[in-house]
Parts: C-alpha cells; sequence; structure tokens
C-alpha cells in the first residue's frame, strides 16, 4: 500500500491558474528513512512531511528530489494553507532553519522569513524581458540561478525564472524562497510573476525578516 500525498498549487494567480505543486505527506505515514525517496518518486519540486501540530507548532521537513532543504518559500505557504482547510490552528511552523509565523488574510497565505535561510542563489539581473523568456534551463549548470526583470520598477513588480539543477529542478514555476531573497538583497516589498504566470508577493522589514505570501489551490490528492 502506497503512502497518500495531498497535492497543492502554490501561488497561484487570481484566477487559480499556474502555481508551484507541492506534495504533503503525514509524517505517520512514511518512515524517515523513506522520505527522500517519496519526495523524488513524487517528482515535484519539493515534497513536505508534517507533523501533526503541537501548542499550534507544526514540524515540517522539506525535500527536493534529490536533497533535504531547511527552508523553502513554497512548501511554507501550502502546508500553512494545508492546515488552515483541515480546520486546524497553526500559528508556526519549525523547519530547519527556524520558526517561521505564519497568517492568513484577505485570500492570501503568509509566512514571515530570513533571507539568509534561503539557498545560495546566483541571481542574474536581465534587461529585455524577451531575453528573459528565451533563456534555456539546459544552458546552466550548477545554480540554483535567478532570472529577473523589471517590469514596473516604481511599483516593484518584477518578473523572473529559476533553475536549479543541482537541487533536481530544471526550472522552478515559483520560487518562495527566492523572493525571500531577492526581497532582502533589493530591501523592498515586491510583486514578482514567475514562470508561466504563478504570482508571489513580499514585504521587507528593516530588523531583516520577510513577509511572503501567495494563493494556494488543492489538486488531486495521489498514492505514491
Amino acid at each position: 500500500m502506497g503512502t497518500q500525498v495531498d497535492v497543492v498549487r502554490v501561488f497561484t494567480d487570481a484566477a487559480g491558474r499556474f502555481g508551484n505543486e507541492l506534495g504533503i505527506a503525514r509524517a505517520a505515514d512514511v518512515a524517515e528513512a523513506d522520505r527522500q525517496a517519496l519526495a523524488a518518486k513524487a517528482g515535484y519540486s519539493e515534497t513536505v512531511v508534517v507533523e501533526d501540530p503541537v501548542d499550534e507548532v507544526a514540524r515540517v521537513r522539506i525535500y527536493t528530489p534529490a536533497v533535504e532543504l531547511p527552508f523553502a518559500g513554497h512548501p511554507s505557504v501550502g502546508t500553512a494553507w494545508w492546515f488552515a482547510e483541515r480546520g486546524v490552528p497553526v500559528r508556526r511552523l519549525s523547519v530547519p532553519a527556524g520558526p517561521v509565523a505564519v497568517e492568513l488574510t484577505e485570500g492570501l497565505t503568509w509566512i514571515t522569513a530570513r533571507g539568509e535561510w534561503a539557498p545560495d542563489f546566483t541571481f542574474h539581473q536581465i534587461a529585455d524581458l524577451d531575453e528573459l523568456a528565451n533563456l534555456r534551463p539546459d544552458d546552466f549548470t550548477g545554480g540554483p540561478h535567478y532570472f529577473w526583470a523589471w517590469t514596473d520598477e516604481n511599483r516593484g513588480a518584477l518578473r523572473s525564472r529559476m533553475f536549479a539543477p543541482t537541487l533536481g529542478i530544471a526550472e522552478d514555476e515559483a520560487t518562495g524562497a527566492a523572493a525571500v531573497a531577492i526581497t532582502a538583497l533589493l530591501r523592498r516589498g515586491l510583486v514578482i510573476t514567475q514562470g508561466k504566470g504563478s504570482q508571489l508577493f513580499t514585504a521587507w522589514d528593516s530588523d531583516g525578516w520577510v513577509r511572503l505570501g501567495g494563493r494556494v489551490v488543492a489538486d488531486q490528492s495521489v498514492e505514491i
């Protein structure tokens, strides 16, 4: 018998389109030694294994198909929404990098994290949106690489793509950790459109914390 994995899409647009798939498995259903293999079989950019909350704090482990991560943005946002949809009160996620505060407001799910928790992204600012659109993931090794271009600098709006072959991800549809990191780098809130049309929102605080938010929808559960 397989393991049930609930699937959500994180950072959709207002119509529920696009977004980055996230697999969610319960810790009681999968042995620790099998969790990385489960993520590889699932094939999503990340799969999380979650424990039942204690005092509204839930422990979460995050896996790409290739490695475990101490923090990632879209899994944190998606997991916070998943608990809320089930009526389970959670005020904080406990991930290896540190405590992730969560909040749901006006149709968006928000987390609070720090830029230094993100993987060591190489940021490439691209002047031309056509050039950004024509980039080929196969042309870049190592990584992770985050490519971005302003669409409206005054408003803090940008377009982006992310390639991470070393993490087992050719191209990521929506990368929350990169959104946190570039917000900390630029020291301003951003409105990010990534991949085919996923939408991410951030707010910067001078104390080093970044708020990351977006919309989440449920997809069909699978058995792996």
